[in-house]
């Protein structure tokens, strides 16, 4: 038998109702109108003011982290700077870029900027030549990404995502050749530079792989103790500290559960509570699932996203780090379901540009449709994402378990079933359809 199911090929694809691809397309469709028509109607675009010499306002981002990273360097407090945003980030941050605190500021940016896109590409690529998409369905990708507007935000203002995204992608291709702690590792590593990404460490405590769990905390505990050693023990009680009380931004961008009860005029904790609904749901579902979830498939950036629902914070340019698991979706291989429409749909609103934010002004209670539009667009990626996490077969629980190299397109997906003691022929969910319209940002970060 063939490892690609029926029911999950491009044909079986091709035989469904054609109701579904009409909506994708005409989707993809109104991302593209409304980009052009924004991208028109509220000039500049955001890649034109990159070669602004401004710092302090349009790159206050990486102004801040190199603010910290020359403190470090004086011997100063990396959390009292001249910068204009409060630096979030552990002190471990601060010590990875202390490189960009022997250049000016300017040129310093300036070469973060390239090395952030040819992260993000380089990382895209990778993605993209592990599940072996055809060259124009890559070419297709690396153009939407390059067009969609979390990447230009994240160039402008100097953001880390790009650094983010190849921690996670080379923690995810790691798990997919067959080295779970090496990808655990990883994963704890990006942690300890995001830690609103911790959830990610949860997954292979409910998929029971008790060394990537371990290997995973061990990770993060060490990164995070290293910045602190090298900054300094009081940096992490400072960094702690702001942390817990920085308040929830009411901005549209911030497209997180609490952020969302902010803009409706409700207390962020109900936000809080939500999200931790939503995450704690998700890691049920998967461990309900997890002989047939696959840790290289797509339940990663289910959790990912449901963590970025659950945090105080969650830009809206934060999109980027779930792009590999959408990427997923467009693969034949048999592992996780086919849904090139839904990939599509999930990569154009990436498109639409910042200027969205200028049609729905704050404070205007027919605004609110509008400003709730990023978190929508998180929890379709979310809830996509989920739904695809349930992999081809008993398959998935051997990679599980054993950590053994994943299968290709042309392997069995006949595998003995541990709980009836016989064969069991791979079968793929039903898939969830998921629309939502979307937007991106890049205003007021907030150094994070």
């Amino acid at each position: 038998m063939s490892a690609v199911d029926p029911a999950r090929s491009p044909s079986a694809d091709r035989a469904r109702p054609p109701v579904r691809r009409v909506a994708a397309a005409l989707l993809v469709l109104a991302c593209l109108v409304a980009a052009v028509a924004l991208q028109l109607t509220h000039p500049p675009a955001l890649l034109a003011l990159l070669p602004s010499p401004d710092m302090h306002e349009l790159h206050p981002d990486f102004d801040t982290f190199r603010a910290s990273a020359v403190a470090l360097v004086q011997g100063g407090d990396i959390y009292d700077t001249p910068a204009k945003l409060r630096n979030l980030n552990p002190p471990l941050l601060a010590v990875l870029l202390t490189p960009f605190a022997l250049l000016d500021a300017l040129p310093a940016y300036r070469l973060f900027t390239v090395l952030s896109l040819l992260m993000v590409v380089g990382a895209v690529l990778v993605v993209a030549r592990e599940l072996r998409l055809t060259a124009g369905v890559t070419a297709a990708v690396v153009l939407v990404v390059l067009a969609a507007s979390p990447l230009h935000g994240t160039l402008l203002l100097g953001q880390i995502y790009g650094l983010l995204l190849v921690g996670l992608a080379a923690g995810w291709v790691a798990e997919r050749r067959g080295h779970p702690l090496l990808a655990a590792a990883c994963y704890g590593v990006t942690v300890a530079l995001k830690p609103s990404l911790g959830p990610l460490l949860l997954l292979p405590l409910v998929l029971r792989r008790w060394r990537p769990a371990a290997t995973g905390f061990g990770a993060a505990a060490a990164a995070t103790l290293l910045g602190v050693l090298v900054a300094g023990p009081a940096s992490g009680l400072q960094w702690l500290r702001i942390g817990l009380t920085e308040p929830v931004p009411d901005t549209a961008d911030n497209a997180s559960l609490p952020g969302l009860a902010v803009r409706l005029g409700l207390p962020s904790a109900v936000g809080t509570v939500l999200g931790l609904a939503v995450l704690a749901g998700t890691l049920a579902a998967l461990g309900r699932w997890r002989r047939r979830v696959d840790p290289a498939g797509t339940a990663p950036w289910a959790v990912l996203a449901a963590g970025l629902l659950m945090s105080p914070i969650a830009w809206h340019n934060y999109l980027m780090l779930l792009w590999p698991g959408v990427l997923l979706l467009l693969a034949v291989d048999g592992r996780t379901p086919y849904r090139p429409g839904r990939a599509a749909v999930l990569l154009a609103v990436a498109v639409i540009p910042v200027s969205w934010n200028a049609l729905w002004p704050a404070g205007a209670e027919w605004a609110l449709p509008g400003r709730t539009l990023y978190c929508a667009v998180l929890l379709a990626y979310w809830w996509v994402l989920l739904s695809s996490s349930r992999s081809a077969g008993r398959v998935a629980a051997g990679i599980a378990e054993t950590g053994e190299p994943p299968p290709t397109a042309t392997d069995v997906a006949v595998t003995s079933d541990p709980d009836r003691g016989s064969s069991s022929t791979a079968s793929a969910p039903p898939g969830v359809s998921s629309i939502a319209g979307g937007s991106s940002s890049a205003a007021a970060s907030g150094g994070t």
